[in-house]
C-alpha cells in the first residue's frame, strides 16, 4: 500500500480526532487528563497553522488517516515545543511510517526551537523504546503544567 505524509488540512480534523480517540481508548486512556478531553482535538488545521506549529498527518492510497503528530509552542518558553499528539493506527506500527513521522516533525522543530519535550503514558511502553531510540532521554522535571496531568512519563531531546 502506498501512503503519503503531509501537513494536515481541514478535511482531515474529524480523521485525526478518530485516530486520537480510537488509541487512546486501546491504552485505557479515554479520559480526563489525556488528549481526550481536549477541546481543540477536532480543530487540528486551525490550531496548528501558525508559525513553529504544525501537525502532519500518514494517508493510505484509500484516503484514510492512519497517523499524525503534531510540534507545538509550549507556554512559558520559547526554546523548547512539545511533539505532541504522534498517534499510528496498529496496522501501520512497525512500517518505519512513524520514523519518518517523527523525522519530519523534528526537522520542521529544530528551525524554531533548540529542545522537544513529550508527555506519555507509563502503560505506552512500545512509545517509550520508539522515543529513547531516537534520542528523547526520560526526565522527571516537567517544563510547564499542561492540561495532561493523567500523563506521568516525560521525554525531552536537544534539537
Amino acid at each position: 500500500m502506498k501512503y503519503t505524509i503531509r501537513e494536515i488540512e481541514p478535511r482531515d480534523d474529524k480523521a485525526v480526532e478518530s485516530l486520537i480517540r480510537t488509541t487512546l481508548i486501546e491504552f485505557g486512556a479515554n479520559h480526563e487528563g489525556t488528549a481526550w478531553a481536549d477541546p481543540d482535538l477536532c480543530r487540528f488545521s486551525k490550531i496548528y497553522n501558525s508559525e513553529g506549529n504544525r501537525y502532519w498527518v500518514i494517508e493510505g492510497e484509500d484516503k484514510r488517516i492512519l497517523g499524525g503528530v503534531g510540534i507545538g509552542a509550549l507556554s512559558g518558553t520559547d526554546t523548547v515545543c512539545e511533539l505532541q499528539k504522534m498517534y499510528c493506527l496498529p496496522e501501520i506500527r512497525g512500517t518505519g511510517l512513524a520514523n519518518r513521522l517523527l523525522e519530519i516533525a523534528l526537522d520542521y522543530a529544530r528551525k524554531y526551537y533548540k529542545r522537544c519535550y513529550l508527555e506519555t503514558l507509563e502503560n505506552m511502553t512500545r512509545a517509550q523504546k520508539f522515543y529513547e531510540k531516537h534520542g528523547f532521554v526520560r526526565t522527571y522535571d516537567q517544563i510547564t503544567i499542561t492540561e495532561h496531568f493523567a500523563c506521568d512519563v516525560r521525554y525531552i531531546i536537544d534539537l
